[in-house]
């Protein structure tokens, strides 16, 4: 599936379409703020072209979430925030050593 999106200058976002039912199904849009593609995705450059090449970089992950938020509830507006990528810690740090000697 190609990007579909626009940088908003005026909210410092980027608008971006997705497709929770394949090419066929319902067009629906959603946002990703600047600040969390900084802090998810590590942009660094905040101009609307690098904001734009870093979603379509990461697009299947951003999809993918915003496909989560619609199918949870499709009656609110897909905004994408940081916590909406987020792991919980447990996932992320490997067990440390005397965390395994104690079970």
């Amino acid at each position: 599936m190609d990007f579909e999106g626009i940088y908003c200058f005026d909210t410092a976002s980027v608008r971006f379409a997705f497709y929770p039912d394949g090419d066929d199904g319902a067009r629906i849009l959603g946002l990703i703020s600047e600040r969390t593609l900084r802090d998810v995705c590590g942009v660094r450059d905040g101009s609307g072209d690098s904001l734009l090449a870093t979603c379509r970089q990461h697009f299947s992950v951003i999809r993918e979430k915003a496909i989560e938020r619609y199918r949870f509830d499709p009656s609110q507006a897909i905004v994408l925030k940081t916590h909406d990528f987020a792991r919980p810690a447990m996932q992320l740090a490997p067990p440390s050593r005397s965390a395994t000697a104690l079970a």
